[in-house]
């Protein structure tokens, strides 16, 4: 697959400048160069070549593997559903959609098997889907049944009128409210995390952190995004030391708990795409989630 970027500011290293428009570490973007899958106005340079505002940059990604995305019989739980959209509650250890490591049993496979008519604007291997949950991460989304209503759904993702909000519960107590931000990028000791970074490196990331309940070792906060980035209520936490519990990719290994992550999307709040109207919805926490609160509410 061909990506091109245009340069809109001058004297930027161009691994830095890709860095910043994709997920891709700098030494997996120098070994695409490497390899002259990078061009800069038809030529290869450097991984450190500087470039200047209007320069042209092509990226060739390797081809993904084709993979044949067939309908299965998953069981759904639909909270709501009309021509347009419907709401989800995905179950916790369900992956959304194939990718190179899990080619079938994901949410997209059991869309296809429920849902006559989902949205293509993704593609075929993304039907339906205008945003994530990570695998271990239950709770609320929304998925798009047409083109114009996913459209419409990633706009508000954009301007702040989807609104996502999540129970996590973390390590240790907090007593007051706070805000994480800043810029979250690949963590370059370990390209399966994400972390705080530098304006170069990373996309501008803030969660706003309230608290529900503190108990004698832990915290059970609620966790409103303000942007979408990936893993980014996990890596915020993490970069205070107060990890999820569960998260062992982020620190938040727990006796208590070990099948992923303490971390429930319960509430979501977007404007109908036809109808213009708000539309909310919540729902409480899993029963996995609430035995845990019972034992260490005791």
């Amino acid at each position: 697959m061909q990506r091109t970027f245009i340069c809109k500011e001058d004297n930027i290293r161009l691994d830095v400048f890709l860095t910043k428009h994709t997920d891709f570490s700098r030494s997996f973007i120098k070994t695409m160069n490497d390899e002259g899958r990078i061009l800069i106005n038809g030529k290869k340079e450097k991984a450190g070549f500087i470039l200047k505002h209007g320069d042209e940059i092509i990226l060739n990604e390797k081809e993904v593997e084709k993979i044949d995305t067939t309908a299965e019989n998953i069981p759904l739980d639909i909270i709501y559903e009309d021509d347009d959209l419907l709401v989800i509650n995905k179950q916790r250890g369900l992956v959304v959609h194939p990718c190179a490591t899990t080619k079938s049993h994901t949410l997209v496979n059991a869309l296809l098997y429920h849902i006559k008519n989902l949205s293509t604007i993704n593609g075929v291997m993304r039907p339906g889907i205008v945003h994530r949950l990570d695998k271990d991460t239950g709770g609320l989304m929304i998925v798009a049944k047409t083109d114009s209503a996913h459209k419409t759904l990633s706009n508000q993702l954009k301007d702040k009128t989807l609104n996502r909000e999540y129970k996590a519960l973390i390590k240790g107590r907090i007593k007051e409210d706070f805000i994480v931000e800043g810029y979250l990028g690949r963590n370059p000791k370990n390209r399966e995390q994400m972390a705080l970074t530098d304006e170069n490196h990373g996309k501008y990331s803030k969660t706003i952190f309230t608290i529900d309940k503190v108990f004698d070792h832990y915290t059970l906060l609620n966790c409103k995004l303000t942007t979408g980035r990936t893993h980014q209520i996990r890596a915020h936490l993490k970069s205070i030391n107060h990890p999820i519990v569960g998260d062992t990719l982020y620190g938040g290994q727990d006796k208590i708990y070990t099948q992923g992550q303490l971390l429930f999307a319960y509430k979501i709040t977007f404007i109908h795409p036809k109808t213009n109207k708000q539309m909310q919805f919540e729902i409480g926490l899993p029963d996995y989630f609430l035995k845990v609160l019972d034992k260490i509410s005791t």
